[in-house]
């Protein structure tokens, strides 16, 4: 893992963009005055942005959702309904 500095980074991104894509570098720091400020990593070593509302219209919930509540508390505290 590389650290470079903001300067650096500015003059040579597209070089450290390639470094990236052919593997040379897993993930590059970036620092502002000696602090890392930025992590630059591959697409595919990304974490994945969380998607709220990815299943709107898939399902329907059902008006009693809440209709066997007592019955589920059972199961959880007993181990039998």
């Amino acid at each position: 893992m590389a650290t470079i500095n903001m300067f650096e980074a500015k003059s040579n991104l597209s070089r450290l963009v390639d470094d990236i894509e052919q593997g040379r570098e897993r993930e590059i720091i970036i620092a502002r005055n000696g602090k890392p400020a930025a992590r630059l990593v591959a697409m595919d070593a990304a974490p994945a942005p969380m998607r709220i509302g990815a299943a709107k219209g898939q399902f329907k919930v059902p008006e009693c959702i809440d209709a066997h509540n007592d019955t589920v508390a059972r199961l959880f505290q007993d181990g039998h309904a």
